[in-house]
């Protein structure tokens, strides 16, 4: 339950980043507030998750995997280049993710 919850925060925050591409510079009212919908629904979702995770292992899974998908949904949604250098990068944020879950974190 707590990584479903963790992992909502995630999906949630991503979608957050996302709606700040589409409300191009807040001109574009849906998106804009789609912006603060998603981020403090996030937000919101990574607070219940610390009460089952210490708070430097969830915030560094929550914005690790958080950038690795939005850099996924850069290329596939918006045309961004998958470059060596942005794959070795998402490859080396995921190992410090799997890293830090078997830290031994209770969750």
């Amino acid at each position: 339950m707590h990584w479903l919850t963790l992992m909502s925060a995630i999906v949630l925050e991503v979608m957050g980043t996302t709606s700040m591409k589409l409300a191009h510079g807040f001109t574009r009212p849906v998106p804009s507030v789609a912006v603060f919908v998603f981020y403090g629904a996030s937000l919101a979702m990574l607070t219940l998750a610390l009460k089952k995770w210490d708070v430097s292992v969830a915030y560094a899974i929550w914005s690790g995997l958080g950038t690795a998908l939005i850099v996924v949904v850069g290329i596939l949604w918006f045309g961004e280049a998958l470059t060596w250098a942005r794959a070795v990068s998402i490859l080396l944020i995921l190992i410090g993710v799997i890293g830090l879950n078997l830290s031994g974190s209770p969750h």
